[in-house]
């Protein structure tokens, strides 16, 4: 793989005896700041809930039927 351009410049910086740009980045440039938690028991009552919503719609007690009468 080629160089970017942008490290092409660091580079130059350096070799010209200038201050290397990485070393400007804040030590927060490499957190992760993201903030996790975990599920509370509300959220995964509610995804149990609707988890198989779609496939229980027609329990036995609401199925179609079709009857053909004849005379």
């Amino acid at each position: 793989m080629g160089k970017s351009l942008a490290k092409k410049k660091r580079d130059k910086l350096i070799r010209e005896g200038r201050r290397n740009p990485e070393e400007n980045r804040s030590f927060f440039a490499f957190a992760d700041l993201r903030s996790r938690r975990t599920k509370t028991k509300a959220e995964t009552l509610q995804k149990q809930k609707h988890k198989n919503r779609l496939s229980n719609q027609y329990d036995e007690d609401n199925r179609f039927f079709t009857f053909k009468l004849t005379n």
